[in-house]
């Protein structure tokens, strides 16, 4: 079945070069892109949402990594989520809604395999690309999994007003933590750590030394550290870590954009003292937590108990501004580019 009321072309976005530093804006093109129809087992998605995150500057890089690069004269991806137009496809019906990795475009032909329905009367579209979607898991996986939180720990998350960062304190909170620390890069962010998200303490890191910031705000120590930031954050953490304490890096935004190499903590030696740890993590190994997750999450939000929020950019026009105020830190909470 087919929407007859759809258009010959839609916009996308490609990459045309690698950036080097900061991305510019000539590294990119809005192209029109003629619409395919889908071939057997495929979709066609009008696209509603669509997600910009940090991981996203790593494909730009031709470097070896744990995901292709993007491909120069193509269209990205991402995340996005939509209702599905055109389907040639079993199990998935015009007026469905999908998420898929067909972002940072209007309208996406994918195979259905790749889709994955949604409910919009349960939980808004945009909470699939955010709270309930990867960067919630991302959030509940690496804290829980990855960091073995146990009842009791004390918790550092550095970009705590971030999507993830957000989520993985109140997760430690309903959880049981003994005390959840966060920073951000504004006052605001910090005001609203504490006042909204219900963290026990947070800091503007643009305000002095992270470590000092962090003696004071954890004159205990920290048992975990959630890692979003990398570069003085992680040094100071391992400052501040306890015994048998583990180290999640999640992401390290501040060392994106370096053109050589950053150096690392000079105080990893600390980690023999205190028997600590430090485990990265792709999300991608643990989508079997997907159903616990949602489970779980999903009930916390319908109760109020956890809260959101979202950054909401309008028109694939913004679609690459969005991205580049992420890797800026103007977003609070996640940031989508509504279509």
């Amino acid at each position: 079945m087919t929407d007859s009321a759809l258009p010959a072309t839609g916009r996308e976005w490609r990459l045309l070069s690698r950036p080097v530093g900061w991305p510019k804006p000539e590294d990119f093109e809005l192209a029109e892109a003629e619409i395919r129809q889908p071939g057997a087992g495929q979709v066609l998605v009008r696209n509603a949402y669509v997600s910009v995150d940090p991981y996203m500057r790593g494909r730009m890089s031709a470097a070896k990594s744990y995901v292709a690069p993007f491909e120069l004269g193509k269209a990205m991806q991402g995340g996005a989520v939509g209702e599905v137009v055109a389907s040639a496809a079993e199990g998935i019906a015009v007026g469905d809604h999908v998420l898929h990795f067909g972002g940072w475009r209007e309208y996406a032909t994918i195979d259905a395999a790749q889709a994955v329905k949604v409910d919009p009367e349960a939980a808004p579209l945009s909470t699939y690309l955010g709270v309930l979607g990867m960067t919630g898991l991302t959030a509940y996986a690496g804290l829980l999994r990855t960091g073995a939180f146990k009842e009791g720990d004390a918790v550092f998350v550095s970009g705590a007003a971030g999507a993830v960062g957000s989520q993985v304190g109140q997760i430690a909170k309903l959880k049981g933590a003994s005390r959840v620390i966060g920073s951000a890069g504004s006052d605001d962010k910090v005001k609203l750590l504490v006042e909204e998200y219900g963290f026990d303490a947070a800091f503007n890191y643009k305000n002095g030394p992270v470590a000092e910031q962090l003696r004071a705000a954890a004159p205990d120590g920290v048992d975990v550290y959630f890692d979003n930031v990398g570069g003085d954050h992680l040094e100071a953490a391992i400052g501040s870590l306890n015994q048998r304490g583990r180290i999640v890096i999640c992401g390290m935004i501040s060392v994106y954009n370096n053109t050589e190499a950053a150096p690392g903590p000079k105080n990893l030696a600390r980690l023999i003292q205190t028997r600590g740890r430090i485990e990265g993590f792709l999300v991608g190994d643990h989508y079997d937590l997907q159903p616990e997750f949602v489970r779980e999450v999903g009930r916390w939000i319908r109760s109020g108990e956890l809260k959101y929020r979202e950054t909401v950019a309008e028109g694939i026009e913004n679609n690459l501004e969005a991205f580049l105020g992420v890797l800026r830190g103007d977003n609070t909470g996640k940031m989508i580019v509504k279509l």
